[in-house]
């Protein structure tokens, strides 16, 4: 793991198209601001890994075990 040292208001580069900047410390939390392209998912670690472990169940799921007049969920469409 690297491991950098960066005050209020400045960036570290990830490639040439991802910024992650520490736009604020308050006591033991920093907050980060983070640009990068819309191609590149950003989430923090504990959502990425409920959306990992639901994503994983879902696929469990087999379309026989779905009863006959459940409506698909068209809201994130």
């Amino acid at each position: 793991m690297l491991v950098l040292s960066r005050q209020r208001d400045e960036t570290i580069m990830i490639g040439d198209d991802i910024e992650i900047t520490v736009v604020d410390i308050r006591g033991d939390k920093v907050r980060l601001g983070i640009n990068a392209p819309k191609d590149v998912s950003v989430h923090r670690k504990e959502v990425y890994e409920a959306i990992k472990r639901e994503n994983r169940d879902a696929a469990r799921i087999k379309p026989e075990d779905i009863p006959p007049n459940a409506k698909p969920d068209n809201n994130n469409a």
